[in-house]
């Protein structure tokens, strides 16, 4: 259908002003709504050869491609803009035979694709910002995937390092014995009680120190438990057994712990690298760099790389007692999983005040001789807040990614049942129902947004049954198979030619899938498909608001809105798919 309209409009610019263009070079838009038509062809870059007005111009180009294109009824010339509509029974045609389940082929070859999420610390349990982080992350990869590349999916689980080390000296000092069963704790959650507890105890700390006369910010970095925190980082690189022991103990509560919320959340891994296996290699990666003169030893010991030639600065990546920083780890996991699968890009899921590190990252491992430093890509990403602030974690503040979860549910449940729709439901369908809004809302109001704006997350507004939310999409999607339950689609019965204006809406929009797809592929954007899937449910209701379809004037009427019903259920649970969105049956 566009093959031939492109084809036309490239014959016709060559036989009336010889405008040779390619028809792959050919760009056509998505009519604006207050304007009639399908596509909009733009004449504004060719009047310099035509040599005649805007106006002028579009009409030359409509009559010449009407008459070559026997799928297009009309045409019509708003300025430099020409809008080409085609006959409702090309639109008919198109309908029964289109299939947006099947994975696309990616344009060019495709390319085998790593990309990295989550990344969560083995100190404390996931927070609202690895929810917009988890979700983001798993969706690029369902998108990706649907858009034909093939997508490894990765966890770097940071579970070593000083933070980790705060958590296990204070379980130490104050755990007495305790564990996450005899707590009542998940495993996340009781680690990150020690975290906190370990802040508290080195500010009391700290308050004498600085009573003493010691700068405040001094003071914080130079406590007895600073110091002996220090030490154990350095005693854990020395492979010191006890140390190790408690490190596997309590490291093991905490995956626990991230495993089930992986599991509610809906969200999933190829394969778990660590840092603790991977720090050693960055170590080895910094030590080749040293010896060839890409790097550079202080008097200290440290080393460190001058990367202002690149514009940026001068990064340490070995400390002058040998112990790794970040960059050391990442250089050397970013060496690991090349190793592991050649892939052609490695993207990074990481929030936006990441962006300078992974600059240097890139630039790094480009001075270090790695050829697939041209492939690290960070997919930067705005922060989270809710209404009362942003997360301070160490503070004992964090919005825990559990309990954030369960007031959705709860939430999901109270707005559910003030609708009064759920008579006859039984109990376990009732709560995968509540589950099911209350992480659908979520994932939506989390992805619906472009990733790089910040977002003010209230979990209250998120929730509704009108409106740009997914609690509306879903109940789309619920309406819809309400409907098919009751009737389904006979394709033996010849079709109209003829769609009313909401019906050729609906089925224009079903045609632009495959372009949204590609924009979101392309510019790991899910919000591209979120979007997508609210004008998709949208465009549904305002066909059902104005047409009837169990009672429509004919059978062969009837059985052209059975299908479009189809069509809008089908795009809702695939498109929700891309986003980690489950679509209920009832509700």
């Amino acid at each position: 259908m566009i093959d031939s309209l492109n084809k036309a409009l490239s014959a016709a610019l060559h036989s009336l002003y010889d405008i040779q263009i390619n028809p792959d070079d050919i760009r056509l838009d998505i009519t604006r709504k207050e304007f009639e038509g399908d596509f909009t062809f733009v004449v504004f870059p060719y009047l310099r050869q035509s040599k005649k007005g805007p106006e002028h111009t579009a009409q030359e180009l409509g009559e010449a491609v009407v008459s070559a294109v026997e799928q297009l009824e009309k045409y019509n010339v708003v300025k430099g803009f020409l809008n080409l509509s085609f006959k409702s029974s090309v639109w008919v045609d198109w309908l029964t035979s289109a299939n947006i389940t099947s994975i696309r082929t990616a344009h060019g070859s495709p390319r085998k694709i790593m990309v990295e999420y989550s990344s969560p610390n083995t100190n404390k349990p996931l927070h609202l910002g690895h929810v917009r982080n988890n979700v983001l992350g798993f969706s690029i990869c369902q998108i990706l995937q649907q858009y034909g590349h093939e997508v490894i999916k990765v966890n770097l689980i940071n579970d070593r390092g000083i933070h980790i080390c705060k958590s296990m000296l204070s379980y130490h000092l104050f755990g007495d014995g305790e564990t996450p069963e005899s707590s009542g704790l998940k495993g996340d959650h009781f680690v990150g009680k020690y975290y906190v507890l370990f802040d508290v105890k080195n500010r009391e700390q700290a308050a004498k120190l600085v009573e003493q006369g010691m700068d405040p910010e001094e003071a914080k970095n130079n406590t007895p438990l600073m110091e002996q925190t220090r030490e154990w980082l350095r005693k854990w690189e020395e492979q010191d057994s006890e140390i190790r022991s408690l490190w596997s103990t309590m490291n093991g509560w905490v995956y626990d712990g991230f495993h089930s919320t992986y599991d509610r959340m809906g969200v999933s891994f190829d394969k778990f690298y660590h840092e603790s296996e991977t720090y050693l290699l960055g170590k080895d990666l910094v030590m080749e760099g040293l010896s060839s003169g890409e790097l550079y030893q202080k008097e200290d010991g440290s080393v460190w790389i001058d990367l202002t030639a690149e514009g940026l600065d001068q990064k340490i990546l070995l400390r002058s007692d040998g112990t790794s920083v970040y960059m050391t780890q990442d250089i050397g996991t970013a060496q690991l999983k090349y190793d592991d699968y050649h892939m052609d890009q490695s993207v990074y899921v990481v929030g936006n005040e990441q962006d300078y590190h992974f600059q240097v990252l890139k630039a790094t491992l480009k001075r270090l001789g790695k050829a697939y430093a041209d492939g690290v890509f960070h997919m930067s990403y705005g922060m989270v807040e809710l209404p009362e602030g942003k997360l301070k974690t160490r503070e004992g503040k964090v919005v825990d990614a559990d309990d954030l979860m369960d007031e959705m549910y709860a939430t999901a449940k109270e707005r559910t049942n003030e609708q009064g729709k759920t008579d006859g439901m039984e109990a376990d369908e009732l709560n995968t129902l509540y589950e099911q809004l209350g992480l659908g809302a979520l994932k939506y109001f989390l992805l619906r947004v472009d990733p790089v704006k910040r977002i003010l997350f209230n979990p209250a507004e998120s929730i509704d049954f009108q409106g740009n939310t997914g609690t509306f999409i879903q109940y789309t999607h619920a309406r819809c198979q309400s409907i098919l339950r009751s009737i389904s689609f006979d394709g033996s019965v010849t079709l109209p030619d003829h769609l009313e204006a909401e019906e050729r809406a609906l089925v224009a929009h079903f045609h632009q899938y495959d372009d949204k797809l590609a924009e979101a592929a392309t510019n790991f954007s899910p919000a591209v498909m979120a979007n997508y899937l609210y004008e998709t449910a949208k465009l549904f209701n305002s066909f059902y608001n104005q047409h009837s379809i169990l009672k429509a004037e004919s059978e062969n009427i009837k059985q052209l809105r059975i299908l479009l019903t189809q069509r809008t259920a089908e795009t809702l649970r695939v498109c929700g798919r891309l986003l980690g969105m489950e679509m209920p049956e009832r509700m």
